[in-house]
C-alpha cells in the first residue's frame, strides 16, 4: 500500500481547449444546460454537437472549436458542474475533505443526478466516451483530493502505510451510489458523516 504518490503539478488531465480566442462565459453555461438538459431526459445517444448548437442558437463551428467531439464536451458539462479541483483550498484534512465531496452533494442533487444513471450506462457501451470522463473529470479531481492527504502527511506524518486510493474511493463512492440507486437522501448530514468515518480510518493509521 502507498502512502501518497502525488503527481507533478501540471500533469493532471486537461479539458480540450481552442488556444487564441478567449472563453465566452455564457455560451459556455447555455451549452453546459442543454448538454445537461439531454442527458437527463433522452440520454447521451441524444446529445450530438449540431443538436446543443440548435438548442443555444450558436453556429456549430463555434462549438466544435471549443469541443472537437462529443465525448468531449459531455466530459466538459460534467466537470463544470461538479469542479476540477474541489479539494484546492489547502486547509485542514477535515475542511478540504468536506468541501471535496460539498461538490458532489451538490451536484447529485440537481441535473446531473438525474442525468447520472443514463450516462453510467452508456459508458459501458461507450469506450470514447468512458475514457474521455476518466481523463477530463475524475483524474482531476483524484488528484485534487489526493493533494490534500498529501498536504495532511506532511503535517503528521502516518506511523503506517494509508492506501489513499482506496480512501479517495470509499470518499466518494456513497454519492455515486445513493445518485444511481436512490435508496436514500444525499444532503449536508451524508457529507459530516462520509467524512468523519474517512477521518476516523485516518486517524488510526497515525
Amino acid at each position: 500500500m502507498d502512502i501518497i504518490a502525488l503527481p507533478a503539478e501540471g500533469r493532471s488531465a486537461q479539458l480540450v481547449r481552442a488556444p487564441g480566442r478567449p472563453r465566452n462565459e455564457t455560451i459556455d453555461r447555455q451549452v453546459v444546460a442543454a448538454v445537461l438538459s439531454v442527458l437527463r431526459t433522452r440520454g447521451y445517444r441524444a446529445v450530438t454537437i449540431e443538436g446543443i448548437a440548435r438548442r443555444v442558437r450558436r453556429p456549430r463551428s463555434s462549438l466544435y472549436r471549443r469541443w472537437p467531439s462529443k465525448p468531449h464536451l459531455v466530459a466538459y458539462c460534467i466537470v463544470s458542474t461538479l469542479g476540477a479541483r474541489p479539494a484546492a483550498g489547502g486547509g485542514a484534512l477535515g475542511q478540504d475533505l468536506r468541501a471535496a465531496v460539498g461538490t458532489l452533494r451538490r451536484a447529485f442533487t440537481g441535473a446531473l443526478g438525474q442525468a447520472l444513471p443514463g450516462l453510467v450506462a452508456d459508458m459501458a457501451h461507450d469506450r470514447k466516451l468512458a475514457a474521455a470522463v476518466r481523463r477530463e473529470v475524475l483524474a482531476p479531481r483524484r488528484q485534487s483530493m489526493r493533494a490534500a492527504f498529501a498536504r495532511a502527511a506532511v503535517r503528521e506524518p502516518a506511523r503506517e502505510a494509508l492506501n489513499v486510493e482506496l480512501l479517495l474511493d470509499m470518499l466518494t463512492a456513497p454519492f455515486y451510489f445513493r445518485a444511481l440507486f436512490g435508496h436514500a437522501r444525499i444532503d449536508r448530514q451524508m457529507v459530516r458523516d462520509v467524512v468523519r468515518y474517512i477521518l476516523r480510518i485516518v486517524a488510526r493509521g497515525r
